[in-house]
């Protein structure tokens, strides 16, 4: 059994945009001696999401919009009055969609279903400088 950490680095736009990651997460099991396993992908901070989704212009509108229905940015949430940094309804949908996915792996290869892809969601309202923590297990 070995254990490794990876990261990635991503610089975001915000206000619900969705970056396809799956090759970079792909990427990482490569030269680390590890067959078979399970791979966790995880985001710090509480305005960002990882989960996956078809990565194609339909579902990711669907998905963006959906968010705003059941999560809208302009109802009134107590973070705002609070902090007065406007993103209340980033830190709710980022709670929503979960800070970590876990992929098991066999052979080197991610057992995503064909028309699967992982994705960030950086649910806030401005850029950011994202990481994310990979940590693969396996042997």
């Amino acid at each position: 059994m070995a254990v490794f950490a990876k990261d990635i680095s991503l610089k975001t736009k915000g206000n619900n945009e969705i970056y396809d990651i799956t090759s970079q997460v792909q990427e990482s099991l490569k030269d680390l001696g590890i067959k078979d396993g399970i791979l966790t992908a995880f985001v710090p901070g509480s305005t960002a999401g990882i989960t996956t989704i078809e990565y194609e212009p339909g579902a990711v509108s669907d998905l963006k919009d959906v968010f705003e229905r059941l999560m809208p940015r302009d109802m009134h949430y107590e973070h705002n009055k609070r902090w007065g940094d406007g993103n209340g309804f980033s830190h709710v949908r980022a709670a929503f969609c979960k800070a970590s996915l876990t992929v098991p792996f066999i052979d080197r290869k991610l057992t995503l279903g064909t028309w699967q892809q992982i994705v960030l969601v950086d649910f806030d309202n401005r850029p950011r400088d994202r990481r994310i923590i990979l940590q693969i297990i396996g042997e």
